[in-house]
């Protein structure tokens, strides 16, 4: 299914995944959001971000300077 895209991050944070998305977006690189959270149970899963396997570099540093901030 994902096979061309990079799993950039892992959060359980919905809020966090999309502000990550929305930089991504912003910096010309398409993001895809799988939310794996549980809806019964809010507590169990995750939500994981993908950006294209030959933007990862580019995407990773755009975390990091993000996360620096």
């Amino acid at each position: 299914m994902m096979q061309n895209w990079f799993l950039l991050l892992i959060t359980n944070n919905i809020a966090e995944a999309n502000i990550i998305q929305g930089m991504l977006e912003e910096n010309n690189i398409p993001a895809q959001i799988l939310n794996k959270i549980d809806s019964s149970y809010l507590s169990f899963g995750q939500i994981e971000i993908y950006v294209p396997l030959h933007l990862k570099d580019i995407a990773k540093e755009l975390l990091h300077k993000a996360l620096l901030n």
